[in-house]
């Protein structure tokens, strides 16, 4: 797991306070007066929180401390809180070609627009994403459907139908589910 870094923003009582107990807790604090130093201090990490005594529109994974004071172990763990909301958040979001899934929501998206997939057709898109040759569709009954080889094939290829007739329809994409001779596949 990589280093949760804890970014104090233009809170200097704070960071004087968490560096000091530093050793005891579990992200490294780091401190930043100026948009310029923050702006460098995100682009060097990927697993950051922060944290500030004030609302800054246009900074994302902040976390703002309004009531003061407060007890430590209580800030610890409102701290432990976000970073793990944090990571729910970034694990809930798959990349597939210039699709965003959204795991959670059950949405894929693209250029804003979005589109409500069920379970199946999420973990449909999310096997064959996967996959680096064509999926067969015994293959997706099997890891998909968790249906036996002998059940009829035709449950599968009328809902990977319906999900490439639903994706076109949506993002006039005709090309993200390719039916070949051997499965299916997401290039």
């Amino acid at each position: 797991m990589s280093t949760q870094n804890l970014i104090i923003y233009k809170f200097t009582s704070l960071y004087h306070i968490l560096e000091e107990l530093g050793l005891e807790l579990n992200f490294k604090i780091t401190f930043a007066d100026s948009e310029n130093a923050l702006n460098e201090k995100v682009q060097n990490n990927n697993n950051y929180l922060i944290i500030s005594n004030k609302k800054y529109p246009d900074i994302s994974n902040q976390f703002v401390l309004e009531n003061i004071p407060i007890n430590i172990y209580k800030l610890v763990e409102q701290i432990n809180i976000q970073f793990l909301k944090l990571q729910f958040n970034n694990q809930s979001h798959v990349k597939v070609n210039n699709y965003t899934i959204n795991l959670n929501s059950r949405e894929m998206a693209a250029n804003n627009i979005k589109l409500k997939l069920t379970e199946k057709e999420i973990n449909t898109i999310t096997y064959l994403s996967r996959s680096n040759k064509p999926v067969r569709i015994d293959e997706l009954q099997a890891k998909v459907w968790s249906y036996q080889s002998d059940i009829e094939t035709h449950t599968v290829e009328t809902h990977v139908y319906r999900l490439r007739k639903k994706i076109l329809n949506t993002f006039n994409d005709n090309e993200f589910i390719i039916s070949k001779k051997n499965g299916y596949q997401i290039k």
